[in-house]
């Protein structure tokens, strides 16, 4: 597993589309990431746009982009990880002055 990119990515069925899209062996060659700054700016634009976009514009609230992001806190993986996610997310809108809407959590 590589996470050198500046919106992480993990596992093969991320870096293997993300490679096709953007013109590098994601499968073959993950560390590619690492080595070439534009392609790392690629990958973490690749992910939002093709994981977490979607969701943040669908209402669904703050807990379906840590599903989106990292799916395996929401099955039971780490739920302080989602908690403090969540405080966060919480800290952040307080200081903006906007509200952090329903469902917080995955």
């Amino acid at each position: 597993m590589c996470t050198w990119q500046p919106i992480q990515i993990s596992w093969n069925y991320n870096y293997g589309p993300a490679g096709k899209s953007i013109g590098f062996d994601g499968l073959n060659a993950p560390e590619t990431v690492s080595s070439n700054t534009v392609i790392a700016f690629k990958t973490g634009f690749w992910f939002w746009m093709n994981n977490v976009h979607s969701i943040i514009i669908s209402n669904k609230g703050f807990g379906a982009t840590i599903h989106a992001i990292n799916g395996m806190e929401c099955k039971g993986g780490n739920s302080g990880a989602v908690q403090a996610r969540i405080k966060y997310f919480r800290d952040y809108c307080n200081k903006l002055g906007v509200s952090p809407g329903k469902n917080l959590s995955c």
